[in-house]
């Protein structure tokens, strides 16, 4: 059998062990950086929710759901 000669080695690939170039590296750091954010958002919006429910639940005696 031959080889398919349209695909590329893994060596042929310029981020295959560690031949990343710097703007793909800080592209990477950049999008895990913004996610950390959204989540982080995410979480200080959901938090003062759990507050509320955790008052109900003091209050009333009724465990929250």
């Amino acid at each position: 059998m031959a080889k398919n000669k349209g695909e590329p080695s893994l060596e042929k690939i310029d981020d295959y062990n560690g031949n990343e170039s710097k703007q793909k590296r800080n592209t990477v750091r950049l999008i895990v950086l913004i996610l950390l954010v959204i989540g982080a958002i995410f979480a200080y919006l959901k938090q003062p929710y759990n507050d509320e429910i955790k008052g109900v639940e003091e209050k009333t005696q009724i465990p929250a759901k």
